[in-house]
């Protein structure tokens, strides 16, 4: 089963026992305040009532990214819109404390806490966001998305195996560098210091925002000295919509993937499509991602590939230690002869082709359930704190000269 995506909050809405006021941020995988909003038109009743819940679920969190300032103006121009009543200093100032709260409807529900739908494990942040006002709902947004998105690697035949076909051995998309995705670079320039480039069809993108070049390293450990990377890798011309979609011919071609995923250097367990592709197209992987990750996916039922390939690195914690552990491994695969290769994949494929059905047979009704328990968990709490409270200090401001 599968939801399109201009449908999905509708569907999470109407598939718990509860009614939501749900608040979700368009298009889609935008995090900038003036994109959040209501996913309908609300009754009075409901604005009272029901929960607010805001779906934070696409994206990593960040709690610092929204200043009190940003909120404050947010609010004002809301306000200056819709009530005007509300503008006075001491209603914004409170207004703009509750974090991205503030950009709801919280002034008149009568529920103190607000409800935060997310998409990631071990998280920091989502501890930062519970102590000021918000109740965590996890879900792996990502894959019930991805059922959607990937939803014909089912039935393609040009997916089908043949170890015949192979004519590289790894398959890396590596468009974006920015921000948490700066790891990136640094794996670019191993990947040429190893000479694998010649066994992956991989491209490079010099640009993001500002030539990679210019790049300041948040991580000096992936701080980079060959800024020849643009002359010795293919250019990538792919936009940010590529990953919602598979090109069957790269994965026919190629006998594994390197997942690069958004989220290398954290410590949080956030995957996205960019790993489910694979396992939707079955093709077996190494992955790029935060320490522990591999776990993470043998929570849903998934295999990897331990008892055939080196997969210790999802052990290390060190960013820059599992960066190289993963380019070795590939340095020992690309090293295999021929037959010894043709013979590996042939066995990982095996387990990829489980994969491949574990996820569209399994998967999405796994994520559900486990977003409808968390819904419920998150409701008692919400009840047990419904008390007006933010209700009842706008109508006491309001009341001051």
């Amino acid at each position: 089963m599968s939801v399109p995506l201009d449908r999905l909050y509708h569907y999470l809405a109407d598939c718990v026992n509860h009614d939501l006021l749900i608040y979700r941020w368009l298009p889609h995988g935008s995090r900038k305040l003036e994109d959040l909003d209501q996913l309908k038109d609300y009754s009075e009743f409901e604005w009272y009532n029901s929960p607010i819940a805001v779906f934070h679920d696409q994206e990593p969190l960040e709690y610092c990214r929204y200043s009190q300032e940003q909120i404050y103006q947010h609010a004002k121009k809301f306000f200056e819109l819709q009530s005007p009543i509300m503008l006075k200093d001491s209603i914004l100032d409170y207004v703009s404390q509750q974090h991205i709260r503030g950009a709801t409807g919280l002034t008149v529900n009568n529920h103190d806490l607000t409800m935060l739908v997310h998409s990631e494990q071990h998280s920091v942040e989502v501890d930062r966001f519970k102590s000021s006002g918000f109740v965590p709902v996890y879900y792996w947004s990502h894959a019930v998305i991805a059922q959607d998105w990937f939803r014909y690697a089912e039935h393609d035949p040009v997916l089908t195996f043949d170890p015949t076909k192979i004519q590289q051995d790894f398959l890396i998309y590596n468009r974006a560098w920015a921000g948490t995705r700066e790891y990136r670079l640094c794996f670019a320039e191993q990947l040429l210091a190893h000479g694998l480039q010649q066994h992956c069809n991989i491209s490079f993108n010099p640009e993001d925002g500002e030539h990679y070049s210019a790049h300041e390293f948040a991580n000096s450990d992936f701080q980079i000295v060959n800024y020849n990377l643009h002359d010795e890798l293919p250019l990538n011309t792919h936009n940010a919509t590529a990953s919602a979609d598979y090109c069957s011919a790269d994965y026919a071609t190629t006998g594994m993937e390197v997942v690069l995923e958004t989220l290398f250097d954290d410590s949080r367990w956030h995957l996205t499509e960019k790993t489910l592709r694979p396992i939707a197209c079955g093709q077996p992987f190494l992955l790029m991602a935060t320490a522990g990750s591999l776990q993470y996916l043998q929570q849903y039922g998934f295999e990897t590939f331990g008892d055939l390939i080196d997969e210790s690195y999802d052990q290390i914690t060190n960013s820059r230690q599992r960066l190289q552990a993963v380019v070795a491994e590939m340095h020992r695969i690309s090293k295999l002869d021929a037959e010894s290769k043709t013979q590996l994949f042939i066995a990982l494929y095996k387990i990829a082709e489980r994969n491949k059905q574990r996820f569209f047979n399994g998967l999405f009704d796994q994520v559900i359930q486990e977003y409808k328990t968390n819904v419920d968990q998150a409701i008692t709490i919400m009840q047990q704190h419904c008390t007006g409270q933010h209700r009842a200090v706008i109508r006491q401001l309001l009341e001051q000269n």
